[in-house]
């Protein structure tokens, strides 16, 4: 029928935009009843929306529609812990733990919390918008790029800050894993200062793969597992 393409794409960016909303805001699971009251909508037609943006990579949901994710925000604990001055949030992996305080308005600075996932060391970092945190500590990135959707929970759950390159190592030779890609934490957080640009406002876009591998190019990450 004329004019449904229009509006339903309308109605899918009211729904990205209070999920998006409500976890920058609460730092909390958005739901399918909470979405459907506070956009006037049936519960089908937000379970309809939600299942359109999952397609498009802008939720991941689980059983009967919960979400899951919404990247940079989470429902559920994946390693970090992410408080602000307002909130308090679950990361779900070191990307978008960093991410926050560059995507949440009025939280210009966050404390980022984990533990190393070798030896169980507690880390921590005060992480702004101005500048890298210091420290020594590296990230290690499991999937590459390119395969990074294709189990995308997994892929996040293995997106870890560790004490140290000898920590990576052992921790991959215990878990049976080859080694993925290596970063410091300037790295890490040139990469989540723009990954997220616009995810709050109404209009955003995903970058191409293209525009994607020219961002990664840009804060400094190299080689195949990038896709360059």
């Amino acid at each position: 029928m004329p004019g449904m393409a229009d509006e339903s794409t309308v109605v899918d960016e009211d729904v990205r935009v209070a999920v998006y909303r409500r976890y920058a805001e609460t730092g909390l699971e958005p739901t399918v009843v909470g979405l459907a009251e506070g956009l006037h909508m049936g519960e089908d037609a937000i379970r309809i929306a939600l299942r359109r943006l999952a397609g498009q990579r802008h939720v991941v949901l689980g059983s009967d529609d919960r979400i899951l994710m919404a990247h940079p925000f989470t429902s559920a604990p994946m390693g970090f812990a992410v408080m602000g001055d307002h909130t308090l949030w679950w990361g779900g992996c070191a990307w978008d733990s960093f991410a926050l305080p560059h995507l949440v308005p009025g939280e210009p600075a966050v404390l980022v919390s984990t533990t190393c996932p070798n030896c169980h060391r507690p880390l921590a970092w005060t992480v702004g918008r101005e500048k890298p945190p210091p420290g020594h500590e590296v990230a290690h990135f499991v999937t590459p790029a390119a395969h990074m959707w294709d189990d995308v929970l997994r892929t996040c759950s293995n997106q870890r800050i560790f004490c140290d390159g000898e920590c990576v190592d052992a921790w991959l030779a215990r878990e049976s894993l080859e080694r993925g890609y290596v970063m410091d934490l300037p790295t890490l957080w040139r990469l989540a200062k723009g990954w997220y640009a616009g995810r709050l406002d109404r209009g955003y876009t995903r970058r191409e793969p293209a525009a994607a591998a020219d961002f990664f190019h840009e804060v400094g990450l190299e080689g195949p597992f990038w896709g360059l």
